[in-house]
């Protein structure tokens, strides 16, 4: 066949399949070809530029943003939220909470095993936003840091577990325990309790944890808990370099784990545990927590983002900027 010839027989089987909306199988009945013949066909129109392909992003949605992400920090996926420049933090929170709702109902697998943060308003957000899925899927819902304190504390802690599980038609598995003891020794028996030891024991079966990243500097919402270290413990923090944490263990602005004492007097699950699990996803934006969420990337501490897009976009900028020196 002449160039000419296949470059019109490109073409008209371009038109047929784009313009007219006719599938290649019909194409192949009316042009007496095989249906590998237009495949082919339909392949070679895009590499001759017969037919130019244009994906359009609608306007709030920050494809290239997400994709950036993923490169500079190695992370499985990134999801930013759009919202207007210089929002209030409550603002920021339902954004993100909103795209990590989708996320979530969009993702999820059969037998899922979820873990879920305690303390997080971006969690919150999230859990409200959600919609129940419409099968079940056979999920379990385990709350990873400990949430019994004072009555109103406990409620909320329990809340995000119970909501969640309700949304994901699974079962919520509770840790009946604070996230923070007064004493190592306080830890080691409350861990050899066995209600508390058989939830921490499924630590390790958790497929998709959901955490938030907090400041060294406690949210109202975490601050109301009780379930926080004193002003001079966190003083002591910030004196080794600490910038935020995740499950109210605390790391530095590469994400490297800050070694104190108060490390041993968390109940929850460890960052080294976060680290395998095969969906670390944190849920976090706005200005007051970028250095924790950088850390956080940083060290690898989680593998999945989802922030808003002033956030992402600084993540960015400062990454540009290392690998530039």
């Amino acid at each position: 066949m002449a160039r000419i010839d296949e470059l019109r027989l490109m073409t008209r089987v371009a038109r047929m399949y784009y313009e007219q909306d006719l599938r290649q199988s019909e194409i192949a009945a009316r042009l007496h070809v095989s249906q590998s013949t237009v495949s082919r066909l339909l392949q070679r129109a895009e590499q001759e530029q017969i037919v130019r392909i244009k994906v359009s992003v609608p306007t709030g949605v920050h494809a290239e943003l997400e994709e950036a992400l993923v490169t500079a920090y190695g992370l499985q996926d990134a999801i930013v939220a759009d919202n207007v420049r210089d929002a209030d933090e409550e603002s920021i929170q339902r954004d993100i909470g909103g795209a990590a709702a989708y996320y979530l109902e969009t993702t999820l697998d059969q037998r899922e095993c979820i873990g879920i943060s305690s303390w997080s308003a971006t969690l919150l957000a999230m859990v409200r936003a959600m919609h129940q899925i419409p099968r079940p899927i056979g999920a379990k819902v385990v709350q990873i840091l400990g949430g019994a304190s004072e009555s109103q504390a406990k409620v909320h802690a329990a809340y995000l577990a119970t909501t969640l599980a309700e949304r994901v038609r699974g079962e919520a598995v509770f840790l009946p325990a604070p996230a923070i003891v007064g004493s190592e020794d306080a830890r080691q028996i409350l861990l050899n309790d066995p209600s508390i030891y058989e939830v921490a024991e499924l630590f390790d079966e958790v497929t998709l944890a959901l955490v938030g990243i907090g400041t060294v500097e406690p949210s109202p919402l975490l601050a109301s808990s009780g379930n926080i270290f004193s002003p001079e413990e966190l003083d002591l923090l910030r004196e080794h370099g600490a910038v935020g944490d995740i499950l109210a263990l605390f790391f530095d602005n590469k994400g490297n784990p800050v070694q104190t004492p108060l490390v041993n007097r968390v109940i929850g699950m460890s960052l080294d545990q976060l680290r395998k699990v095969e969906r670390a996803v944190g849920v976090a934006g706005g200005k007051r927590k970028f250095a924790a969420i950088r850390g956080a990337l940083e060290g690898g501490l989680i593998n999945v983002l989802i922030t808003d897009h002033f956030t992402a976009e600084r993540l960015i900028s400062q990454r540009e900027a290392t690998d530039a020196k």
